[in-house]
């Protein structure tokens, strides 16, 4: 049976940094509930730290697994990139690593991990006692992942984007993707069961018809116990922001039960709603803002053009835009330099995106 775990890229913010009380409060929540699955990254602004702060300082090692991970892009060179294990022991005081993943492996990245080792070097580490255990995250198609599966077998497990929204999304590939980890006997890490938010405030006809099916039961609630349900799935990583979405993702998986016959074609109604919505399927990563020139919040623009798409309030959606752009660039102001679209994980156009939100909202 899946665990529920807890991820750690977007958590509560005070000011301009994490709020370190409220995420004391969220992790004691979750290992009283029994759960012990913690997922990390360098890459994730203040996530390391917060871990040594709200986790490792204050329980015993053997109370918890920890995942982080080596992000290849980020290291000009593979002495710098293989360093980034160093870093995030220093950061975390973890003593060592449960489960250590190559980061966001993609068609456009793949040969900087191949020409650095970093392959073999997950391996090193394991041997070496620094990990436990190592496998990769994964943001492309099904032939590409056999690939990698058939020529690494030693990697222990895989991270997957795996939502009922992104299940048969040609550019995500979530099942197409998922059956290909199980043909290969790997355990399945979720990432993104809630679509970085999407699916727990979804478009209006998707929300009418979770509603009806169950009005108890929270639109997240839905997702999660989708994937959750799925064969050979060790772990679903929730971003979990603040007390309040703690407590509705244990009060279902504390005591958790698959979907069932009923539960499942609801989903599928969803998907088929969903599907018709039009939303823009981006996840709030932030991948496509580090190297932006222009410094476009991306993200918080798209999530504004989404409330237009979605639920038909133009106005709101408006204000929405008003608000991101107010301190900084417009959607106008791209130049189609295309860096967000080789970094985003989703594979969105985003060019033409920014293009359509320009003209909606400005």
């Amino acid at each position: 049976m899946s665990q529920l775990g807890f991820g750690l890229m977007r958590l509560p913010r005070k000011g301009i940094g994490i709020d370190i009380e409220q995420t004391c409060t969220m992790v004691d929540m979750f290992l009283e509930a029994g759960f012990t699955y913690f997922d990390t990254a360098l890459v994730y602004p203040g996530s390391e730290d917060a871990v040594r702060k709200a986790l490792t300082s204050r329980h015993p090692r053997e109370s918890y697994t920890l995942a982080t991970k080596l992000y290849g892009p980020a290291a000009p060179t593979a002495s710098m990139a293989k360093k980034q294990i160093q870093t995030s022991l220093k950061r975390t005081q973890a003593g060592y690593i449960d489960y250590y993943l190559l980061h966001t492996i993609m068609a456009s990245n793949i040969g900087k991990y191949d020409r650095m080792g970093l392959w073999d070097y997950a391996a090193q580490l394991k041997r070496e006692g620094t990990i436990r255990h190592w496998g990769f995250s994964y943001h492309d198609g099904p032939e590409l992942l056999d690939e990698l599966l058939t020529k690494h077998p030693d990697a222990e497990f895989v991270q997957l984007q795996i939502n009922y929204a992104d299940w048969e999304n040609p550019k995500v590939t979530s099942r197409a993707n998922y059956e290909v980890a199980r043909a290969h006997g790997k355990d399945i890490v979720v990432m993104e069961p809630v679509k970085g938010g999407k699916l727990a405030n979804p478009p209006k006809d998707v929300a009418r018809i979770l509603k009806a099916a169950n009005p108890d039961a929270s639109p997240a609630s839905w997702a999660i116990r989708f994937v959750a349900s799925l064969p050979g799935v060790m772990a679903v990583l929730s971003g979990m922001s603040n007390i309040e979405q703690m407590a509705d993702n244990l009060s279902f998986m504390r005591d958790f039960k698959p979907l069932d016959a009923e539960e499942r074609e609801v989903i599928r109604q969803a998907q088929i709603a969903l599907g018709k919505s039009g939303i823009i399927q981006c996840t709030s990563c932030r991948y496509c803002t580090a190297g932006c020139p222009q410094q476009i919040a991306i993200p918080a623009i798209f999530s504004a053009m989404n409330e237009h798409l979605g639920n038909g309030q133009t106005g709101h959606a408006r204000e929405m835009y008003a608000a991101a752009t107010a301190e900084g660039s417009r959607a106008s102001d791209c130049i189609a330099c295309g860096q967000c679209e080789g970094a985003c994980p989703q594979h969105l156009p985003i060019i033409d995106l920014l293009a359509q939100c320009a003209e909606t909202l400005e």
